[in-house]
């Protein structure tokens, strides 16, 4: 796993090639993500499941709860099956065009 931060987003990206273990230490180590807008790349797995990306829907909820923006990278997946619940993009590009929108929806308070 690869921390990397920028102003106020925390990017991490798996780098290890396995989704569970991947998905176990974000979870153990969340707390020490919580104030940050995060960004998790998780573009170099190849043939994600869609119950595989789900799997993030419970830490999603705990981030959008804090008002922070919690959008998953994943270019081999199908969007449109993945829940509407979770912010799933194809680039870092665009997820940090998410994060930019989500920010202006809470300043102005949406």
């Amino acid at each position: 796993m690869k921390v990397e931060k920028k102003a106020n987003t925390t990017i991490i990206k798996e780098n290890e090639g396995d989704f569970t273990a991947f998905l176990m230490k974000l979870t153990h180590e969340f707390k020490s993500f919580e104030t940050q807008n995060l960004i998790v790349d998780v573009s170099n797995l190849k043939g994600l499941s869609v119950k595989e990306i789900n799997g993030f829907l419970p830490l999603s909820k705990l981030h959008k709860k804090a008002k922070k923006s919690f959008v998953i990278v994943a270019d081999d997946v199908d969007f449109n099956k993945v829940s509407e619940k979770l912010s799933v993009v194809p680039t870092r590009i665009e997820a940090h065009d998410i994060i930019e929108m989500e920010e202006i929806e809470r300043d102005l308070g949406f």
